[in-house]
């Protein structure tokens, strides 16, 4: 069931206005919850977001590639303390796509939008304005938002042809595996 879903996966930026019911919101915090995590040490922390003032907010984080937020019907904003875990932005990483990924398996269209080492404006982070907006501690660092809605958009998937295979090597890099 794994390789049909990641088959068919699109980053999806268009969502019809249409809250996500109840029951798909817990699934998707079961599957971050799920995430595996370095030596178990689940340095992450999440907050749902579905009031449309804070998405609008939130849909201004960077200079680019957040705008479309403000139409979806949740936000997913996975945070991590640096404190509980040295490889947190991994952690956090694997949590985004777990998200990303159950958003697809129920049917939802969602996005990854990275927030960490990307900028708000010339001189304010996209992590600072975010931990502005939702009263984020200064230990706890901001990753990404998952934007997650019904999908208002349908776009074919990528065909096996069009996959980079030239980015596999054999033993060795630089020996193609095929």
């Amino acid at each position: 069931m794994f390789i049909p879903l990641i088959q068919k996966r699109r980053s999806i930026r268009r969502f019809l206005k249409k809250p996500v019911e109840p029951e798909k919101i817990e699934l998707l915090i079961e599957a971050a919850l799920r995430a595996p995590s370095s030596r178990g040490l689940n340095p992450w922390e999440f907050i749902v977001v579905s009031d449309r003032e804070l998405l609008k907010k939130l849909s201004k984080a960077k200079i680019h590639g957040s705008a479309f937020l403000k139409n979806a019907a949740l936000g997913i904003v996975v945070c991590a303390d640096p404190g509980k875990c040295d490889v947190w932005i991994e952690d956090a990483s694997i949590a985004s796509i777990f998200i990303h990924l159950a958003a697809e398996s129920i049917g939802l269209g969602s996005c990854w939008i990275q927030i960490r080492e990307r900028m708000h404006n010339d001189s304010l982070t996209s992590e600072d304005y975010v931990s502005g907006i939702l009263n984020i501690p200064g230990n706890i660092k901001v990753e990404s938002i998952v934007a997650i809605g019904s999908p208002a958009e349908k776009k074919h998937p990528h065909t096996k042809e069009a996959l980079h295979y030239e980015k596999v090597h054999n033993n060795l890099f630089g020996i193609d595996f095929k």
